[in-house]
């Protein structure tokens, strides 16, 4: 029997609990903060009492034992037995956002950072602790899945948190993601591609309160050269470089297309990009800024 087995890393304040409720509430054992040197030992544990899915957060407060973390994850993939189908299914997963939001939202909630001192520090030496603990963390977010969530809501993360789950663990999944550049660039983000400068529906007074996957916007923007010719080095781009990507043992490859408010282009772009490589890969589709609209409705 294969134990599946997510593994939720990242910054304070950046929604490991968010993550950690989500995959509760989709059936897995839920563990959190458990020191990196028990993780063999507990899911071997698991594995013997016919475990099958289990959810462990690991972050800085293990600080002194975060060196050893990826040996640790080494071992987790020789666990299990060796029938066809036993061992153990490994999804990594690290949660990001930038230094303000992080500042702001300790802030919000009066929470001391884990690695700062007990007296509560001023703004600025709380980002001088975030900095450190995103040093820390460095390794750790070279081998996982990255979810940048300085502007996603709640709601949004579980949406995202679920749709990583799902995705086949040993091959390699693309995700294409819309963003609005007047929002911040993507944290999570492999490539970044800028269409800023394509004719902007927004300026249409009939096409501005519609967005990329409304029919007339559509029609507006396939009508354009530039938009097609965008699209076409965009796919000739991701086309060229994905054997090499899954020859080097990638798992998940982020691409990111940003306009000014990720409303139009960006999201009409990423939708047809999707579609076309959704027969040949895993694909997954998010929009940054229009799915925050959506999670923020009651």
């Amino acid at each position: 029997m294969t134990l599946e087995v997510v593994l939720i890393t990242g910054l304070s304040g950046s929604g490991k609990s968010i993550a950690l409720k989500a995959l509760e509430d989709a059936g897995y054992y839920c563990v959190d903060n458990l020191p990196p040197e028990l993780l063999p030992a507990f899911v071997r544990l698991q594995h013997a009492h016919h475990g099958q899915r289990v959810a462990i957060a690991i972050d800085a407060r293990s600080a002194t034992s975060l060196p050893h973390l990826p040996q640790q994850l080494e071992q987790l993939q020789r666990l299990g037995g060796e029938g066809e189908g036993e061992g153990v299914q490994l999804h990594t997963l690290f949660l990001d956002a930038n230094t303000p939001t992080l500042v702001r939202r300790f802030s919000e909630t009066r929470r001391r950072h884990p690695l700062a001192p007990t007296d509560w520090p001023d703004s600025g030496a709380l980002a001088q602790v975030i900095e450190h603990e995103r040093e820390l963390l460095s390794s750790l977010r070279e081998c996982a899945h990255v979810i940048d969530t300085s502007n996603i809501r709640g709601p949004q993360l579980q949406n995202y948190v679920k749709a990583f789950i799902e995705a086949p663990a040993n091959q390699l999944t693309l995700i294409f993601q819309s963003f609005g550049f007047k929002y911040g660039l993507p944290l999570d983000a492999d490539y970044v591609f800028d269409v800023r400068m394509l004719p902007n529906p927004f300026y249409d007074p009939s096409l501005r309160p519609l967005t990329g996957k409304d029919a007339p916007v559509q029609d507006f923007l396939r009508q354009q050269a530039n938009v097609q010719t965008m699209q076409t080095h965009i796919t000739q781009f991701v086309s060229h470089w994905l054997p090499a990507l899954q020859a080097n043992h990638r798992s998940y490859v982020t691409v990111a297309v940003g306009c000014t408010g990720g409303q139009h282009r960006s999201v009409f772009l990423t939708e047809q990009l999707a579609a076309h490589f959704r027969t040949q890969w895993n694909t997954l589709l998010r929009h940054r800024e229009m799915d925050a609209r959506v999670a923020s409705k009651p």
